[in-house]
């Protein structure tokens, strides 16, 4: 009887219960999730940072000026023309304006923390929202708490192209005994706190005056003076 031989088998082989035969191995594959891939910041996130940075700039900008507002509580500068005094007025048939107009202008810097440096003022009058004069008032320190006084005075002649209807008002408000004048003041001025000044500031403050002619003491308008007159700032 022949011997039986073991069969030649080429690699691994498993034969599993009853002889069946096990499934191929195959080597594993790496798994990745789709919602974990990286993402470059880009220009979204660039956006988002900058516009968080602005944010919180503001925020610590006005927190500071809150701050500085409850420390010093500022208080708007107030102008008056106390006195106004129009000895001459007369305009020529060559339309030439001859004129002397006095001021009396009060300053009240009503702040306990705050000083006021005029490095310079520049005053105007109008007539009819023409210039016929103007004059520069040298500059002062005022103090807090402190009223100061300016007397500008406009005196001369110009040459005012007044048409018919303005002339008519002209004569109207002579016969009247009142012209109205508008005096403008332009200071030049630094808020000073402690040792520290701010940037310059050029207001605009507008006076606008009912002056009656030959008026030299402040009195009521009804008695014929003048009327105290407080004027508008405009920073």
């Amino acid at each position: 009887m022949a011997e039986s031989k073991p069969a030649n088998f080429n690699g691994a082989y498993y034969a599993g219960p009853q002889g069946v035969q096990a499934p191929p191995q195959h080597p594993s594959q790496a798994y990745q999730s789709p919602g974990r891939r990286h993402r470059s910041c880009g220009l979204c996130c660039l956006l988002g940072t900058l516009l968080k940075l602005i944010i919180a700039i503001v925020v610590i900008l006005g927190i500071a000026a809150l701050v500085i507002w409850l420390v010093l509580r500022p208080t708007a500068i107030k102008f008056y023309v106390e006195d106004a005094s129009l000895t001459q007025f007369n305009l020529t048939n060559a339309n030439t304006l001859h004129y002397d107009l006095k001021l009396n202008v009060s300053i009240r810097n009503p702040n306990k923390k705050i000083g006021i440096d005029y490095d310079e003022l520049d005053a105007a009058a109008y007539y009819e929202g023409e210039r016929f004069g103007w004059v520069q008032l040298p500059g002062f320190y005022q103090g807090h708490k402190n009223t100061t006084t300016l007397q500008p005075v406009f005196r001369g002649q110009a040459l005012m192209v007044l048409g018919d209807f303005i002339a008519g008002d002209f004569n109207e408000q002579k016969d009247s005994g009142f012209f109205y004048v508008d005096v403008k003041i332009k200071p030049k001025m630094r808020f000073k706190i402690g040792h520290l000044k701010t940037t310059k500031y050029n207001p605009k403050v507008w006076c606008y005056l009912m002056v009656p002619l030959n008026s030299k003491s402040s009195s009521s308008s009804g008695t014929g003076g003048f009327t105290r007159t407080k004027c508008h700032v405009h920073y």
